[in-house]
């Protein structure tokens, strides 16, 4: 087997033991074998093109043109496209079946269902990823390179697994098959050297041979083999035992998602759900700040009308997850949330909402206001009762009921609990105050110890949990910003209350796990505030709407919110707020648009969230005020600066030879003398596409000129006349030109000479271009040949830049040299 194609096996193989750590994405590993078998095709498709031979740029046009076509006879006709004919049946149809896999990786757990829209794009991103590996490995020659595709598909199937499967055998299987492409190149390598990477045949082993003196028929390598080989061991295994020793760098505090714990003894299994915020990401990541969901209520209370969505319950030290729970049929009317006692219910008065969803949120779980006690919509959908969740059942075998361009109505509870209550409510029930303040053993002291003063003094939970609301939003000196970066890993709330800047996520998470830690019941939900209020008495939920709020449990009154993130704009509950003059926010924040409570006469100003923001659903409040004087709206100066710049890389890059070439032609014949402007007539003969030839004598090259660019006329007169001086300036013997008659006048005779040079160049330059055709000068004016004189130029520099410092090199060593003694 020749060394090309062991790299191009070499290079299938390390693509598909890379390819296994997507395994754990899905609940069948059947389309490995059809990535295999595609890889196959591709590979093989690139070596015949090389094999042809083909130019780099067509064997690559090649295999992205037959696999394109094979992925597409493979899916077409899956995508359920409503166009016609076979543009509709091959194009479309892959269109509509990407854009449906993408929702499907949104909406499913993992393992998700292996949908031909997840098959789709698993096997479309090994195809890419297999391409580069090949273009860089085989066909460029570069092994080493191939490592960062490698190392992309594994980093994304690590980052969305979360840690499922076995991680370490996936980073094994990816590395080992590194490895193996990188010793095949080696081998390669050194086999173009005269030494073979590898065991000797049997009986042949010589001192010459680059093998060990392992005896005949031995074959064992070099020791320089046997040492890499053990370099690459030690290197996998530390790339193994490492992240072991190292803190953890996965999922985040604030990210994570729910797994099913195929537990509950309910009718309908269990929930199995992404985590709410990466289903928020794929239906309100969008540029513009559309309207999701539109309601109309006959609450009182507006601002206390949040659309919850979903409640995390569950807190590992690295993220907050949905506990996997038992479903059950949606009854008629929702039986009483947990905790709420007679006195409260009596207090409450229930009010009625109606909602119309947008055709582009694709959310499977139902946005209600909490308590709900009765929910009525089409579909199929079922209940949660622990969390108060509708989750959207299951249609078909892929496909799931979810929100989108649904209308429904809900009658919920409009809870009123007075501070006196929550402050007199007696001890939770053992068994929720045993699941809801669980807290790991990974979280930093500093964590309950924050908590600890902040309450310190405080004689029941309910002034605790008020305490601990104000800290965040009012007297803290914490900051809402929505540029800070999420954080992971255990240490994330250490280093959020020591840097007192975040969005409403920090400020959520962080107080549920500082309450858990003093022992009071709490979970984080995940929802929209109430909206913006129109002036025809609907209201509109958009996309920075969406938010996030602790949730605690008092015994009488159930599962309580409270409003920690300092942003203005939110409602902070009557219940939570505390004795004394109102307290502002600690910190400037983002202005929001409008109170929900009050109508809009305006429509809602665009979206300044920034993008990464927006992928989390945390866009909550408006965008931040424009700079007084400013006109809104408009792109900042820096953003204007930045396009500009790219512009004028854009089209400036392209342009560079030829600046470069009319630069040096203008120096040329401004420096005046002939031979420069020789030297610039033979380049620009050489920009048409004809070569310099040295070995000839000027009168020669002249001829050969004149005949090769079909020179005639004015333009052949003046090749001649330019060769002629040139060979006066080389071959006249010295003092002629002073010994002519007019040698008084040398110096304008030289200076009319030099002008004559440069326009008899210009007009042979121009006849070159006209007989070039259209083509050819648009190639010799941006893109000159005799631009190599720059890499010769650069080439030229370096070795004489490696000589010097060679002859210093060995200056030095002379210099320190020690005499040799005992010599003879």
């Amino acid at each position: 087997m020749s060394g090309r194609a062991r790299l191009t096996v070499f290079a299938v193989l390390a693509t598909l033991l890379a390819s296994w750590s997507l395994a754990a994405l899905v609940e069948s590993s059947g389309w490995l074998l059809q990535a295999a078998a595609l890889l196959c095709l591709q590979s093989g498709v690139g070596a015949a093109a090389r094999r042809a031979p083909l130019a780099r740029p067509l064997a690559v046009a090649a295999q992205v043109l037959v696999s394109s076509l094979v992925v597409v006879f493979l899916f077409a006709g899956k995508g359920e496209s409503t166009g016609t004919g076979p543009m509709a049946y091959l194009v479309t149809d892959i269109g509509a079946l990407f854009r449906r896999g993408v929702q499907d990786v949104a909406e499913f757990a993992i393992p998700a269902p292996l949908t031909d829209g997840i098959r789709l794009l698993l096997l479309t991103g090994v195809l890419v990823i297999g391409l580069l590996v090949d273009l860089l490995a085989v066909t460029l020659r570069s092994a080493a390179a191939a490592g960062l595709p490698l190392l992309a598909l594994y980093s994304v199937a690590a980052g969305l697994s979360g840690g499922a499967g076995a991680p370490w055998f996936s980073f094994l299987l990816a590395g080992a098959g590194y490895l193996l492409l990188l010793l095949a190149e080696g081998r390669d390598r050194l086999a173009q050297w005269g030494r073979v990477f590898g065991g000797a045949p049997s009986g042949r082993v010589t001192a010459s041979s680059g093998y060990g003196s392992g005896g005949a028929g031995s074959g064992r390598p070099l020791s320089p083999v046997r040492t890499g080989r053990r370099i690459g061991a030690a290197a996998l295994g530390l790339a193994l035992v490492a992240p072991a020793a190292l803190p953890s760098l996965g999922g985040g505090v604030l990210g994570g998602r729910t797994e099913a714990d195929g537990g509950g003894s309910g009718v309908g299994g269990t929930i199995s759900a992404v985590n709410p915020l990466v289903s928020l990401q794929s239906s309100l990541n969008a540029q513009d700040n559309r309207v999701v969901l539109k309601y109309r209520t006959d609450t009182p209370a507006l601002g206390d009308h949040y659309l919850r969505i979903l409640a995390l319950d569950e807190f590992n030290g690295v993220r907050w997850e949905a506990s996997g729970r038992a479903l059950t049929d949606v009854p008629e009317r929702l039986p009483n949330p947990p905790g709420l006692g007679e006195r409260v219910r009596q207090g409450a008065a229930e009010v009625r909402t109606s909602v119309s969803a947008a055709d582009t949120y694709a959310q499977r779980y139902l946005p209600m206001p909490y308590p709900a006690t009765g929910v009525d919509i089409p579909g199929r959908w079922r209940f949660e009762p622990v969390g108060r969740t509708l989750v959207g059942d299951q249609l078909a075998k892929d496909r799931y009921q979810n929100v989108q361009g649904a209308m429904y109505t809900v009658r919920s509870l409009l809870l009123r609990p007075t501070a006196a209550q929550l402050q007199s409510a007696p001890e939770p029930d053992p068994a929720i105050r045993a699941e809801y303040t669980k807290l790991p053993d990974n979280l930093p002291p500093v964590v309950a110890e924050t908590a600890r003063q902040i309450t310190k003094g405080a004689k029941d939970d309910y002034t605790r949990a008020v305490r601990l609301q104000d800290h965040f939003a009012v007297n803290g000196g914490f900051r809402y910003d929505t540029k800070v970066a999420s954080g992971t890993g255990p240490q994330a709330i250490a280093r959020f209350l020591a840097d007192k800047e975040g969005f409403c996520i920090h400020f959520a998470f962080s107080m549920a796990a500082m309450s858990r830690s003093l022992g009071i019941p709490a979970r984080v939900a995940v929802g929209f505030t109430p909206g913006e209020k129109q002036a025809d008495g609907s209201v509109n939920v958009s996309m920075r709407d969406a938010h996030a709020w602790p949730e605690l449990y008092f015994e009488g009154v159930g599962w309580t919110r409270f409003e920690p993130t300092p942003r203005q704009g939110l409602t902070l509950p009557d219940y939570a707020r505390s004795e004394g003059p109102a307290a502002q926010p600690s910190a400037p924040a983002p202005l929001p648009s409008q109170s929900a409570a009050e109508p809009s006469a305006a429509p809602s100003q665009a979206d300044a969230c920034p993008p990464e923001l927006r992928r989390l659903g945390e866009c909550g409040g408006a965008a931040p005020q424009e700079a007084a004087g400013g006109q809104g709206g408009g792109p900042s100066a820096a953003a204007v600066l930045g396009w500009a710049a790219a512009a004028a890389a854009v089209v400036g890059v392209p342009l560079l030879p030829l600046l470069w070439r009319s630069r040096l032609r203008r120096r040329r014949l401004a420096r005046g003398g002939v031979l420069p402007a020789w030297e610039e007539l033979h380049d620009a003969a050489w920009d048409v596409g004809i070569a310099p030839d040295r070995a000839l004598s000027p009168r020669g090259a002249a001829e050969r000129l004149v005949g090769a660019g079909r020179l005639d006329g004015e333009a052949a007169a003046a090749v001649r006349r330019l060769s002629e001086a040139v060979e006066r300036a080389l071959y006249a013997p010295p003092g002629a030109a002073e010994a002519e008659p007019r040698a008084p006048l040398a110096q304008d005779a030289s200076a009319a000479q030099d002008a004559s040079a440069a326009q008899d160049v210009s007009a042979v330059r121009a006849a070159l271009l006209a007989g070039a055709g259209r083509r050819g000068r648009l190639r010799a004016l941006l893109l000159p040949r005799s631009a190599a004189r720059v890499r010769w130029a650069v080439q030229a520099r370096r070795d004489a830049a490696a000589a010097e410092a060679g002859r210093r090199a060995a200056a030095l060593r002379a210099r320190v040299r020690l005499p040799l003694r005992g010599r003879g």
